[in-house]
């Protein structure tokens, strides 16, 4: 459910759904979007999504590890392998927070959020 409110939250941003749940041998990725601007028309976005219903341990940003970043990197790095018509594009690793109920709804969007 998360993840629906973070694909309708980026699409209201102008980007566009790829790929949802994209999962390989070395891990998972929530969504897969593009993002067209005038200046740079093709940039392919890894979004890692985080639900956290209250904002204790730093809250639901501070859960993306370093570990688990270094996971996404390596399943974009497949993606693009296994999609050749995206291995030239550059890409960005984004992160969508959510906290929390879903009736009050706190959405964080951090664009460029680690590189690799």
């Amino acid at each position: 459910m998360a993840e629906r409110f973070a694909e309708r939250h980026l699409k209201r941003h102008g980007l566009r759904l790829i790929c949802r749940n994209f999962s390989c041998r070395v891990g998972e990725v929530d969504l897969v979007m593009q993002h067209h601007s005038p200046i740079q028309p093709k940039l392919l976005v890894f979004v890692e999504v985080r639900y956290r219903n209250q904002q204790s341990f730093g809250g639901a940003a501070a859960s993306v590890s370093f570990s688990k970043q270094q996971k996404l990197a390596r399943t974009a790095a497949y993606f693009c392998q296994r999609n050749p018509m995206y291995a030239d594009w550059p890409i960005r690793f984004d992160v969508v927070a959510l906290q929390g109920s879903l009736k009050n709804l706190d959405i964080t969007w951090l664009p460029g959020a680690f590189e690799c």
